[in-house]
């Protein structure tokens, strides 16, 4: 059996990082989710010398600190973390946002429903495409 798709979201709102715990707890599809609260925190937690590191990342844009747009585009000129796919997982629907996160490098853009149903589909089939795209060596291809 294939293991579960690793995710890790990447997003300030409390609110918003309890809501995907919960859709994540009600998909079908095996998947884990791991949650941090900023750019930074993503950060530390996947330089660490021995972190798993995730399938797919979400990552918000608007964000204190470090925007979404910041990480992106850290994550996408480090060596270990540049072939992590990122979808950005946001409100915003602004053409020059959209633009942008592609510009750096982004896998996709997802704008984030605020119907919690219309959510947890969006998350069953991002899940469900991930599955099949992800590489069966990931993570062991990264060289450290």
């Amino acid at each position: 059996m294939t293991r579960p798709l690793r995710v890790l979201l990447v997003d300030d709102s409390l609110i918003d990082r309890e809501l995907a715990e919960t859709a994540f707890e009600l998909l079908r599809s095996p998947c884990t989710l791991e949650t941090v609260d900023s750019g930074s925190a993503a950060l530390q937690r996947l330089l660490q010398p021995e972190a798993t590191m995730p399938d797919v990342i979400l990552l918000d844009i608007n964000m204190p600190g470090m925007t979404g747009f910041e990480v992106l585009s850290t994550f996408k000129t480090h060596p270990q973390l540049s072939v992590i796919p990122v979808v950005m997982l946001t409100t915003s629907a602004q053409t020059d946002d959209v633009t942008r996160a592609y510009t750096l490098h982004a896998s996709a853009y997802l704008l984030k429903s605020i119907h919690f149903q219309t959510f947890l589909e969006q998350m069953e089939k991002l899940i469900e495409f991930w599955m099949r795209a992800r590489l069966t060596t990931w993570p062991q291809m990264i060289s450290i």
